[in-house]
This record gives structure tokens, sequence and C-alpha cells, in this order.
């Protein structure tokens, strides 16, 4: 079919390149977000988000007229969905996180009322497995004047299916071309229809499957990550513990043509791996044992180094008898969830400065050599220059293995490092 407008619901990380790359590829695309600043810095050729290439972009596909910004949904021939999912509160310490559709079910009932018959409607957020088919029950209840797929089979007026996202923060411009695509349509007929969206500019396959399978496998591939960097942080505790390198330990491990160990670090972040996989130990908490495992693995890793800081701090004091806490210097290396960009989502680098922050009386000195200013709760802190690799403090923690850092031949002081750089 002809898609001349397509819609996207949801101009973040995942939504503005979408809508830029189907605008580089002469589609009248009209994006649609909440957020007014966003819309507005858009429509002026304009980024709100930090992501290499994205603005040359975006600037072209306004200044050709092919992409512009709005608040209200208008009419389309395919909507793409790519809102948050984030998680309702939790009551309990323990309880297991629970995803929080809202975003979702309010972008269904935005694009409902323009809504016509042959349009394509497509759900990018990572989801819970069943999201797509609830997504597709609001849009019924609210358009009872049209058919679905649920109801109408291959029949129906409108195509729902799910897309998730695979693409890597700071690649997200070349990934979406070249990555292959998952495509699960309700029906045969949807994930047809949604594969011809697609290649508008995909080169890599577009892999079809259903709904189901296709939510399934976007938090797959995460908690697979995410159960193999928690064997790595669990045996950077153990190894800890008995007093052996870790990082000689894995190396040589790795020697072994089937074994391919993943490096140790302070936690997970990220909006993917440490999100991801609570969605499958909610929707099956007594089947996921391991995948819930790994995420209390991850989770607690930066307790321990915040252990660590607590120690280092004891044993200056002993060796400095003259001094007090106030009189030491904590020197933070990184903030960012993974090394090279200025991403801070879900970050356990950040998390950790914060409560060091929160313990320590003395001078924190934060550096993260990819932003300008620092974040909200690290507020009365100093943004330590890195410039020139000379920082003078008493305990140095590395928390990110940023380039930056890895020129690093000597520093003074007690070292913590988490990523075995040093």
């Amino acid at each position: 079919m002809s898609f001349d407008t397509i819609s996207v619901i949801g101009l973040g990380y995942i939504g503005l390149p979408t809508a830029a790359m189907f605008a580089s590829h002469k589609k009248k695309v009209i994006g649609v977000d909440v957020n007014q600043h966003a819309v507005d810095t858009i429509n002026k050729g304009q980024i709100h988000i930090v992501e290499p290439d994205l603005d040359m972009l975006v600037h072209a596909a306004v200044a050709e007229g092919y992409l512009r910004a709005t608040i209200n949904p208008e009419p389309a021939d395919a909507f793409l969905i790519a809102v948050p999912t984030p998680f309702l509160p939790i009551a309990n310490e323990g309880d297991i996180p629970k995803p929080d559709l809202k975003y979702i079910e309010a972008a269904a009932k935005a694009i409902a009322p323009v809504l016509k018959k042959g349009d394509l409607v497509i759900l990018e957020s990572t989801s819970p497995v069943g999201a797509t088919e609830q997504m597709a029950e609001w849009l019924a209840q609210a358009r009872t004047d049209l058919t679905f797929p649920q109801t109408s089979g291959e029949d129906s007026d409108i195509r729902v299916a799910h897309c998730p996202e695979r693409v890597l923060p700071g690649h997200v411009v070349r990934e979406l071309v070249e990555n292959d695509r998952v495509i699960g349509g309700l029906t045969n007929k949807c994930s047809e229809t949604a594969v011809e969206l697609y290649k508008t500019f995909v080169k890599g396959d577009c892999v079809i499957t259903n709904a189901r399978t296709a939510e399934m496998a976007k938090l797959t591939e995460n908690s697979c990550r995410d159960v193999q960097i928690a064997f790595a942080n669990e045996l950077s505790i153990i190894c800890d513990k008995l007093d052996i390198d870790v990082w000689e330990l894995i190396s040589l491990a790795n020697r072994h043509p089937r074994i391919n160990i993943l490096q140790p670090g302070p936690g997970v972040g990220g909006h993917c791996i440490a999100v991801d996989p609570w969605f499958i130990v909610a929707k099956t908490p007594k089947e996921a044992r391991l995948i819930h495992t790994a995420r209390l693995v991850n989770d607690s890793k930066p307790d321990w180094v915040i252990n660590k800081v607590k120690v280092a701090i004891t044993d200056f004091l002993q060796a400095n008898p003259n001094r007090t806490v106030k009189d030491i210097t904590i020197a933070c290396y990184g903030l960012a969830f993974k090394p090279d960009i200025d991403d801070l989502r879900e970050s356990p680098a950040l998390n950790i400065v914060k409560t060091i922050n929160q313990i320590h009386r003395g001078t924190i000195l934060a550096i993260e050599p990819n932003i300008s200013s620092l974040p909200k709760g690290l507020e009365g802190l100093e943004l330590a220059d890195f410039s020139n690799g000379d920082v003078n403090a008493d305990i140095h923690v590395l928390l990110v293995d940023h380039k930056e850092f890895k020129s690093v031949k000597k520093l003074n002081g007690i070292t913590i490092d988490t990523k075995g750089i040093w």
C-alpha cells in the first residue's frame, strides 16, 4: 500500500530518529509529542536529545518540509507509537516492579479519533507480552465503527503490529538502517503491511513473527545480556573476597575457545538492559528465576561499590590520623551508563555518585567529559575538568571507562577501579 503520511507518536531517543529517517526518504512525517519544548525545537530544525548525525537529518527534513512536529495527532496512513513504558510505584521493598502501560493507552486513545480504514498502527515501545493486543483493544473500544484484527482477522479495517527497536545509543541513525527488524503482526497481513512500511529505509532483514513473540524477542535479547553481566559482576565480588584479580582471571578463562565472559562493572544501566528483564519477571515471576536473580545481582553491585568507598575512607583516615573526613576529596570518574556517551538514564555510576554525595562530608569531584552541567541530585558538587588528566584527590573511583580515562598512567591516593582499566 501507499504510505503518503506517517505519524510517529513520541519524539524521544527512538521516535525522533525514526521520524527523521522516514522523512529523509521523502515521506511526509508528522511527529507527535506532549512536550511542547520538544515540538518547538524540532520545528526549528533542531533536536532536544543527543545522538550523532541526528541533528543534520532533522534539520534537512524540516527545511525540506518533510518533517513537522505537533502536540495533537493528525490523520496519517501509518502510526508508530514510541512512548515510554515505565513501572508502577513499588509498595514494599523487594516487590517485583510491574510495567505501567498508561503512556501506550494514552497514545492509542489519542490517535483513535483520526484513524481511517486501511491505516496501520505499530507499537515500537518495549512492552510486556500482550501489550500489542491490549493496545488493539483500546483502539477498538474507541472506534466501534472500524474493525480490528482481534475480531476480524485478515479482513480488519486497521492493521496492528509490534516492531521493537533494537538500536544502540550513539549509533541509532546507522543501526536503524542496517539492523534486522522483528515484525510481529496480529495477522499475516498486519505483518506484511508493516514490512512494506519499514522497507522504506531498512536495509536489514525484516523477519516476520507474531506480536507476542516479537515482544518477547526484545525482552529476551536484553535479559540474556543482563544474565551474562550478572555472572561477571558476581564473579568480581567472589574474586575480591578471595584476593584474585578478576580481570586476569577472565582473560585466562576467555582463552578457552568456547568461553566468552563479559567484563564486570559497577552495575547495569541504560533504558533497556536494566529495565526489560523486569517485564518478563513481572509476567512470569515463578518461572523467571534465573532472570530475576540476575537483576538482583546487578542491582546490588552499586551497593558493593559504595561499601568499597566506605572502606577506602576508613583506610585513608587510619593512614592519615591528622586528617578528618571533611579533609578527604573523592574523585568520581564517569556518570553515564556506558562509555563515551552523555546518556545518564538508569546509570549505576550516577546513582553511586549520588549516594557518595549523601554519605561523604568532604569534597566530591564529578568527572564526566561528555556533559556540560551536572544533573538533578548532584547540586553542590563540582563538575571537574579532565582536559589535562590531572585530578587532585585522595580517593579515585573509576565508574565508566570513557576513552579519556584510559590514558591515565598514575594517580596519587587510593584507587577503586570498577572497570579494570587502571
